[in-house]
């Protein structure tokens, strides 16, 4: 067994004994004590027991944020950026991802142990850049390194439309052959199948839908993607409190005036600073990721509205059958109602006929004269039944 399969191994079952546990929660303190998988900046994983208010200082997420993840509650998809941290609500992944770390639940969920594994090796390979970011990976000094928070957030990304991607193909394989079959036979069977497949391709179409929107509105506003550079902000602020330390030493043996008047300029210039590297933040990268994986979700959109399409066009084409059908039996109805009529005539015939009373046909009967009767009757009744059936056609009625 190699390496890269003992380390597969040790991940499953890591998540497995997670899994185990997941969703128990223990009161500690005041706080809600729940059970993460972090996975560090190195591509280590391990478990980790942090309460809830522990998990708001480290992130620096309010108690609302947390809400999106709660396995407990159905939250739609979703991609947050705050100061410290990014929220992602993304099918069976649900992550805050730091600067240095990620923190998952609701690894119970078998696909989450791919999701680790991809995790891992993406964050802790050195040359790993996004595919979609190559041409603009590179700065004077050469080859740039990717963000750590950016790596996470398209491993998320990555996960979930495969996810979606997997499902839509499997429901055209199975839609397809059986909306076929329905307009070849249409029965019980086939019908229920069509229904169960129909309710599957709604659930599936809004969960993309909600990915899709999710992603386009990050793309309509720059300043929430600017909020996702969580590593070009730590850096920042780094060198702020550098440069605010250096002023506070060069200003020492001043006057109290003096050093007045120049903690004001110092604010000001802090402030002025703050917001210009706020508004010259780049957000070109991580316009290019999203981009990637909206285009990737909108195709898988579009072979779900195409399956939508074939769906109401079979539905159109059984309901236009179902009409026809019903148009022959009216037809059946309006050709039997006339034959009854016909017969109800010859009926007053033999009854007439049937009636105890004396007239001269009666009288010196011959068999041929019972036949005649007989003969004449039936052959009435075929020839108003013709003359009916003709008259319908005439009027378009049958």
């Amino acid at each position: 067994m190699d390496g890269t399969q003992q380390h597969r191994l040790h991940v499953e079952d890591e998540i497995g004994k997670w899994g185990v546990v997941h969703g128990q929660t223990r009161r500690k303190g005041t706080g809600t004590t729940r059970l993460w998988l972090i996975v560090t900046a190195s591509g280590q994983s391990h478990l980790e027991e942090v309460e809830k208010h522990s998990v708001m200082r480290r992130t620096g997420l309010p108690n609302r944020d947390l809400r999106v993840l709660d396995p407990l509650l159905s939250y739609p998809s979703t991609i947050l950026g705050r100061e410290k941290a990014i929220v992602v609500n993304l099918e069976h992944i649900k992550a805050i991802i730091t600067a240095n770390e990620v923190l998952m639940i609701n690894s119970s969920n078998p696909l989450m142990s791919q999701f680790v594994q991809d995790l891992q090796d993406r964050v802790s390979s050195p040359k790993d850049i996004p595919r979609q970011d190559n041409a603009e990976m590179e700065d004077e000094a050469g080859e740039k390194t990717v963000p750590f928070e950016f790596k996470a957030l398209e491993s998320c990304l990555e996960s979930a439309c495969r996810c979606l991607e997997s499902e839509t193909q499997t429901l055209e394989h199975e839609a397809y052959p059986a909306l076929d079959e329905l307009t070849s036979k249409i029965s019980t069977m086939n019908l229920e199948r069509v229904r169960q497949i129909k309710s599957r391709l709604v659930a599936i179409s809004g969960r993309v839908q909600k990915v899709r929107d999710e992603l386009e509105h990050l793309l309509d506003d720059d300043n929430d993607m600017a909020e996702m550079y969580l590593t070009e902000k730590l850096d920042h602020h780094s060198r702020e409190q550098t440069s605010l330390a250096e002023e506070t030493q060069n200003e020492i043996g001043e006057d109290d005036d003096n050093d007045d008047d120049d903690d004001d300029q110092s604010r000001m210039k802090e402030d002025g600073s703050k917001n210009d590297s706020e508004s010259s933040i780049n957000v070109e990268e991580l316009e290019m990721l999203l981009e990637a994986y909206f285009a990737q979700i909108d195709g898988i959109s579009q072979q779900l509205s195409n399956m939508t399409e074939y769906v109401d066009d079979t539905e159109d084409f059984i309901n236009i059958m179902l009409d026809d059908k019903q148009n022959q039996l009216l037809q059946m109805g309006v050709m039997l109602s006339t034959a009854n009529m016909v017969i109800n005539a010859g009926i007053v015939v033999v009854g007439f006929f049937g009636m105890n009373i004396t007239i001269s046909l009666y009288d010196n009967g011959q068999p041929i004269q019972f036949w005649e009767t007989t003969l004449g009757t039936i052959g009435g009744c075929i020839v108003f039944y013709l003359i009916a059936l003709g008259w319908g056609k005439k009027k378009n009625l049958i």
